[in-house]
């Protein structure tokens, strides 16, 4: 019997963005019966290479989109910076999962951190920063090391400027274009992690365990499963995730980027969540669940934005998953030919510096 709602195999669904985590998702959907329609810039964009349509046009083409609406059965994105206008648009079409909540207090980091704190989450002390005297203001509150950030559009260290002692702030601000921006105090971490997760439409919630990430050069390097930490912090850290998912009313994949930190205390190791950033799309350190989980994060983002019954998260051994950066790819011979290593290729033509070209993960049996 068909769940109430769900779609059935042979729907459609949209996905907003070209690249491989749409690719990704669409393969997942195949496998499902489930066809895929992406909106892209591009006509070789990774995600057109595999989906059984594409429509190329800009965010503001309204016409486009109307014509994508009316080919799907729901739409979703593969990342968050959708302009809100074009998530409007189409919701008021075609269901948006996730909803344009979770992109109204995911875009804009202050907004997000705001968010965050009102539920009561820690997260690293941060100040508005619209001028390079606020910047002057805040900086003697917060204290240095700490990181500029513009408050839209970054990803991979992109957008952001580190402050230490003898930084000029006048610059700092200036090297980021004069932008909104953020001021996030330093944490004194011990690792960085993660955990995705999903929700389905009746609420029901589902998640992977927690994950470790190593970052090189500001971009995901390695991501581990799973992550060296207590038992009771990492179900913190998905009590976390939990509270954001529900409180966000979303549907789909998260993936939420933590710190943990440790100190020791009379002789006592103790561990804490500080919460780093909201990612509401499938994300980076959950590309270890394809190999490495009974349901993929890309699969389990499938269904839950088609209703369907969430799968299960459980782990298949201890994972390594490994990113392919620019030349990295060029290795895939000896990869291919490495015994228990899971190549994946994004169809990209050209490998540049900084460009994620695939992805290596490997697993060790329990």
């Amino acid at each position: 019997m068909t769940p109430e709602g769900a779609l059935a195999p042979g729907s459609t669904i949209g996905v907003l963005g070209g690249g491989q985590l749409g690719r990704m998702i669409a393969l997942a959907a195949a496998r499902l019966g489930l066809k895929v329609h992406i909106y892209a810039h591009q006509a070789d964009e990774p995600a057109c290479q595999v989906a059984a349509a594409a429509t190329v046009a800009d965010w503001t083409d309204e016409a486009a989109l109307a014509r994508f609406a009316d080919a799907v059965d729901v739409v979703t994105y593969e990342f968050e910076n959708v302009p809100a206008a074009t998530a409007a648009f189409l919701a008021a079409r075609k269901p948006v999962r996730p909803g344009p909540l979770a992109l109204e207090k995911t875009q804009d980091r202050l907004v997000e951190k705001d968010f965050l704190r009102g539920l009561g989450i820690d997260t690293a002390p941060y100040a508005a920063v619209d001028d390079a005297g606020a910047l002057a203001r805040h900086i003697g509150q917060i204290g240095r090391p700490a990181i500029l950030k513009t408050r839209r559009f970054g990803y991979d260290g992109k957008g952001q400027f580190a402050l230490r002692d003898g930084s000029d702030v006048g610059a700092a601000f200036r090297a980021l274009g004069g932008a909104p921006c953020i001021l996030e105090g330093f944490v004194d971490f011990e690792r960085e992690v993660s955990v995705v997760a999903a929700r389905a439409p009746d609420g029901s919630f589902a998640a992977y365990d927690v994950c470790e990430n190593e970052h090189e050069n500001h971009i995901l390097a390695t991501t581990r499963a799973p992550a060296h930490m207590a038992p009771e912090t990492a179900a913190e850290a998905m009590d976390i995730t939990h509270r954001i998912l529900d409180a966000l009313d979303y549907v789909g994949v998260i993936a939420v980027e933590m710190f943990l930190v440790a100190h020791e205390i009379e002789g006592r190791r103790r561990e804490k969540i500080v919460v780093n950033e909201i990612a509401p799309r499938v994300h980076n350190s959950g590309h270890w669940t394809i190999d490495g989980a009974e349901t993929s994060q890309f699969e389990q983002h499938v269904r839950a934005i088609c209703g369907w019954p969430l799968g299960s998260p459980k782990r298949r051994g201890r994972v390594e998953m490994r990113n392919l950066i620019g030349d990295d790819a060029h290795r895939w011979p000896q990869l291919a030919a490495e015994a228990g290593a899971y190549v994946h290729l994004y169809g990209k033509a050209e490998a540049r510096a900084g460009r994620k070209m695939g992805h290596v993960t490997r697993v060790t049996r329990d």
